[in-house]
């Protein structure tokens, strides 16, 4: 820097904010753009394994890979920045529509989505709700998770709406 200080230790603004709901997550997106580095998370206790210093691990015996790197390899990660899902060292691109269904989903990986709550964090809108758009949007997801060979999978609750069902949680990078 020309004043000759380090950049690195230079503090810097970072807005953290904590919401369960997609849709709010998104108008924050879009009202705090360009003001500072955003990080949303769905609760707290995403946010504490965000922040958390690494745990250093034991070395692995020769000719084996360390846990880490084999938990790391055979979980589901989603990169918001470069729109791709990647397990086990294989990477697919997601469209948009993709992508911010299985954020959406993986928001609370549990719940049981209703096709309204889907298309309204989707496609953002509150009119159209065809169950037939969110059908062909999983479809599709499905064949692309199939293909990385994760174990995560979309199933359907009849007559209600999807869930992300897999025990493993997916992390989500550059959000």
């Amino acid at each position: 820097m020309p004043d000759g200080s380090d950049p690195a230790e230079e503090p810097f603004p970072l807005v953290i904010a904590v919401t369960p709901s997609p849709a709010e997550r998104i108008r924050l997106a879009e009202r705090l753009e360009g003001v500072a580095p955003l990080l949303l998370v769905s609760d707290l206790d995403e946010l504490r394994k965000l922040i958390a210093a690494p745990q250093r691990l034991p070395p692995a015996p020769p000719g084996r890979a360390s846990p880490a790197v084999e938990a790391a390899d055979d979980t589901l990660l989603i990169d918001s920045a470069r729109s791709t899902a990647r397990c086990r060292g294989r990477e697919v691109g997601l469209t948009r529509l993709e992508h911010d269904l299985l954020t959406c989903l993986n928001t609370e990986p549990i719940r049981v989505w209703s096709y309204a709550e889907l298309h309204r964090s989707v496609w953002r809108d509150e009119g159209l709700q065809r169950k037939a758009d969110v059908q062909s949007l999983v479809k599709r997801l499905r064949r692309k998770l199939t293909g990385i060979g994760t174990g995560v999978t979309i199933d359907a609750v009849r007559g209600v709406g999807f869930r992300l069902t897999d025990h493993r949680q997916p992390r989500v990078s550059g959000s």
